[in-house]
């Protein structure tokens, strides 16, 4: 916990000791049933607290293979709550999840993620260099026997394996040109074919 976080879990707890305080004051006479209310609202409190905490991965797995629509020929995809776009597309045999990013040049996929894919891991050959945000990372160049999202598959396609540490995957450009229009608008990604 770094020190901002602590000066407003610090400033959180004196203000519940302030209203708890305020409220045994009032409520001398029937404490019993103070105690009860207190309790009940240490418990939502608590529980907002937990959902609060807990919202980026609830709404992940709720929503996360939900965001993508297919409308005629296009795939759309809605903006998630982080403001990202992800894609869930089909590698090999395995589900995915990638990050749509149109900065990014390459399909680049994480080491669980080629992992689930069913890449051999010991047989990748990390000579390949990227720059990414978080400085050079080695990258091991892989084949995917399938890639498909919505109605649209690829074969034989080229990606690479981050040797770094990285959250999720990337679908970067070399995907996405295979698209003649993509479109951004309101929430929504759209991918025409």
């Amino acid at each position: 916990m770094d020190g901002e976080s602590f000066g407003r879990m610090a400033y959180l707890i004196l203000l519940l000791i302030a209203i708890a305080g305020w409220f045994f004051s009032q409520n001398r006479q029937s404490l019993n049933k103070s105690m009860q209310q207190i309790v009940l609202w240490a418990f939502l409190f608590l529980g907002v607290i937990a959902l609060y905490g807990l919202k980026d991965e609830i709404g992940f797995q709720t929503f996360g293979t939900q965001r993508v629509e297919q409308v005629g020929d296009a795939i759309v995809l809605r903006r998630a709550s982080d403001g990202h776009y992800y894609a869930p597309l089909k590698v090999n045999d395995a589900e995915v999840i990638f990050v749509v990013d149109t900065g990014a040049t390459e399909i680049v996929l994480s080491r669980a993620d080629a992992k689930r894919a069913g890449i051999a891991m010991d047989d990748l050959l990390f000579f390949g260099r990227a720059n990414t945000a978080n400085g050079v990372v080695e990258t091991a160049p892989v084949r995917l026997d399938r890639l498909s999202l919505g109605d649209q598959e690829a074969r034989n396609i080229r990606a690479f394996v981050n040797g770094g540490e990285m959250e999720g995957s990337l679908l970067g450009m070399a995907y996405l040109n295979r698209f003649s229009r993509i479109e951004i608008s309101g929430n929504e990604l759209r991918l025409i074919p």
